[in-house]
């Protein structure tokens, strides 16, 4: 189903992305910066991490869920709720 995931580059490339902040983030922390500017920017990478996820979502309705139903695979159905119920808590 590989053929399927249009952005799949888009979303490995947001994932370094929020991987290197978190990194700066940490090193923040190493070097004792305001707790503060931490927060701030641990909710940014939050939200970072929620957009990426919905493009995810998207990504598989748009391709994996959409042809599975075509084939008659609502079973697809079944794991996407599971992971939607992960994801969103």
């Amino acid at each position: 189903m590989k053929d399927h995931h249009k952005q799949r580059k888009n979303i490995v490339n947001r994932l370094a992305k929020i991987e290197g902040h978190v990194r700066s983030v940490k090193d923040m922390a190493s070097n004792e910066r305001d707790c503060g500017d931490l927060l701030i920017q641990i909710a940014a990478i939050r939200s970072a991490l929620d957009s990426c996820g919905k493009l995810i979502l998207k990504d598989h309705l748009e391709g994996c869920v959409s042809e599975a139903l075509k084939k008659g695979d609502e079973t697809v159905i079944k794991k996407l709720n599971v992971a939607i119920d992960q994801f969103i808590r």
